[in-house]
């Protein structure tokens, strides 16, 4: 049976000047909305001078102070559950997922019957966009706790008709012999989930991750899907193809994704979400060009319980705006890396997910993990940056390679290395997300 190429083909290929008309009409009606219901929202227009009703246009909305995640973390703190930027009553709550509180305590997210559907809605074009159709097997390979990234995803799969696996991690050989099983052709997960994953198959159950009969990987929660490195490692483990989902708990838990072009994530969510780029030293809004960097930043205009205005998600992306052939208007982006992961050696900045492609072309002289070791807080570090390599099964001159190491990394990414090889299976691997970054500091106390 023939499928069309959209999930919903009046809003993904838009004309961008109906695009804009329709987000500043419900530009105008969520802060009307924020303002009565969110006491956050009210004392923030107050304390900045400005009359939400006076803010009619997307240039307008520069005029709005941003909201940040420590803002969030406090209001929650203020009035628990959900915080003062709330704009619905527990009563009308259906669903609260939580963040990982890596930084201290996890922060909340409620959604209401309505904030669902959106939710659904646009998780569905992300995962028609990457290729689920109805007669789809879908594994699902993230958690499905309170993390955003499982039921919500859960709810799309089904929503396009396409067939649930709900395994979720902790369970490496039951998702393998599942997949197998129930003719699974689809896993979604994270990237570094996808290369352990594979690994497990390989040493615990001596199976070639090739025979398990996926045909696509969904890979989303950090960046890697679409890093050409770690692309090609993965499709190399699997024998498939590989595409990357971006998204944010606090905005929606996946707003863009690739199409079969795989030359950025398409923003999916712009009927409901008005994204910006700015500049992270200063705040000042870049407009959308091809290959403009800057860091992400996003205001709702079609959600109940948590509407966020101008909230700074710190994911640091590269745009691309030129026509794609798959016919959707939308810009595209990747998601570099945290502005707040941002390595600064000398002038030069340095993404982790930069380091992990440089090392993972080396394969297979290396596995393609690598750890950073931090002695102090960043962004500015003192060279050299110290790296460990895990590197490859019979590499038998580790200082060799740790040589050729250094000066690839010095090569592609104009900063200085202290590299150390370890042996494979020396570092961590994740079902989750990967940290790439291990700090040998004493973090503040919030």
């Amino acid at each position: 049976m023939g499928y069309g190429a959209y999930f919903n083909e009046a809003v993904e290929t838009m004309e961008p000047a109906k695009l804009r008309a329709m987000q500043e009409t419900k530009l105008r009606t969520q802060l009307k909305y924020n303002a009565k219901h969110s006491s956050f929202y009210r004392e923030k227009f107050a304390a900045a001078g400005l009359d939400p009703l006076d803010v009619t246009t997307i240039e307008d909305l520069a005029r709005l102070p941003f909201t940040t995640k420590d803002e969030l973390r406090d209001s929650q703190l203020a009035q628990p559950p959900l915080g003062t930027h709330a704009a619905a009553s527990m009563e009308r709550v259906i669903r609260v997922h939580s963040s990982s509180g890596t930084t201290g305590r996890p922060s909340y997210v409620g959604i209401t019957a309505h904030d669902r559907r959106v939710w659904t809605e646009v998780v569905s074009r992300v995962y028609w966009c990457e290729g689920v159709r109805p007669n789809s097997i879908v594994a699902m390979g993230f958690g499905i706790g309170f993390f955003v990234g499982g039921l919500p995803l859960h709810d799309a799969v089904e929503n396009i008709g396409a067939t649930f696996l709900p395994i979720g991690t902790g369970a490496s050989d039951r998702l393998l012999s599942s997949c197998r099983d129930l003719n699974a052709d689809i896993l979604t997960c994270t990237p570094s989930y996808a290369a352990y994953l594979a690994e497990y198959a390989q040493t615990k159950m001596r199976l070639d991750p090739k025979s398990v009969g996926i045909r696509r990987i969904l890979c989303g929660a950090e960046p890697g899907g679409g890093v050409p490195g770690v692309r090609r490692k993965l499709e190399e483990l699997w024998g498939c193809e590989v595409t990357e989902g971006v998204g944010n708990a606090d905005i929606i838990p996946v707003y863009g994704a690739e199409c079969p072009q795989r030359s950025g994530n398409h923003v999916l969510c712009g009927d409901v979400v008005i994204l910006e780029i700015i500049d992270p030293r200063t705040g000042k809004v870049i407009e959308p060009a091809e290959g403009v960097t800057g860091e992400l930043v996003a205001t709702h205009i079609e959600r109940e319980c948590v509407p966020l205005v101008r909230f700074r998600s710190r994911d640091h992306i590269q745009v691309w705006t030129a026509p794609c052939p798959c016919g959707r208007t939308s810009w595209r982006l990747r998601i570099i890396g945290r502005t707040d992961d941002m390595l600064i050696l000398r002038g030069v900045n340095v993404w982790p997910s930069a380091i992990k492609d440089v090392i993972s072309s080396m394969r297979p002289r290396t596995t393609g993990e690598v750890r950073i070791l931090l002695r102090a807080p960043g962004p500015r570090v003192d060279p050299p940056l110290r790296v460990q390599v895990e590197h490859g099964p019979g590499v038998d001159d580790p200082a060799h390679l740790k040589r050729d190491a250094e000066e690839l990394l010095r090569a592609k990414l104009v900063f200085t290395a202290d590299v150390e090889v370890v042996a494979p299976g020396a570092l961590p691997r994740y079902e989750m997300k990967a940290q790439l970054i291990q700090k040998l500091y004493e973090a503040p106390a919030r």
